[in-house]
């Protein structure tokens, strides 16, 4: 029988591409696991910040914080997407390897730069309702209310999609598996 006939068949060729997902690796991993690791994001994104904002501030020989303040948010959520869509391109972000969790597309491949841009552009759902409500004139401490409440109920919505997705992961084709790194050889007890 030839190599390639069965797909099922333990002849097959091994192809280049990723493996398809198992009916259980088809679950996001707990709402909590992704939680945990969207907060060790945030924190890792405090040095993403530092550094664009002083280069951005070196660069533009910014004195004032409050100058070009409009420039600095544009520089920053460009730098964001350049760091966003090269590290899912590649699988996870260091607070996704920490928590075991990649990111693939729907068929369990890894996930193209176009793909990983998407995804950024509809991750800000995360983020535009409290944001446009305090472009509109919603006092701050409002505002950081607000951004806490949507938070939870974006984080609570996946548990409403079939394989507790997030909503911006369905619709941008990806999704979130539990990705366990293999035992190293060599190492006893």
């Amino acid at each position: 029988m030839p190599a390639n006939s069965q797909p099922g068949s333990s002849q097959s060729s091994p192809s280049p591409a990723a493996p398809p997902l198992a009916p259980t690796d088809v679950m996001a991993p707990p709402l909590y696991r992704r939680m945990a690791c969207w907060l060790y994001e945030g924190m890792l994104m405090f040095g993403v910040v530092f550094i664009a904002g002083y280069l951005f501030g070196t660069l533009t020989q910014t004195r004032n914080a409050l100058d070009n303040r409009h420039a600095l948010q544009a520089f920053l959520f460009l730098v964001f997407g350049v760091y966003f869509v090269w590290f899912w391109s590649r699988g996870h972000t260091l607070a996704m390897k920490t928590w075991h969790i990649r990111m693939v597309d729907c068929q369990g491949r890894p996930v193209s730069q176009w793909r990983a841009l998407l995804r950024y552009l509809l991750s800000w759902l995360w983020f535009l309702p409290p944001l446009a409500a305090y472009a509109a004139g919603v006092p701050a401490l409002t505002t950081l209310v607000l951004l806490a409440l949507w938070v939870l109920l974006w984080a609570l919505a996946s548990l409403l999609h079939p394989q507790h997705q997030f909503w911006h992961d369905a619709m941008a084709g990806t999704r979130l598996v539990r990705h366990e790194l293999p035992p190293r050889a060599g190492k006893n007890g």
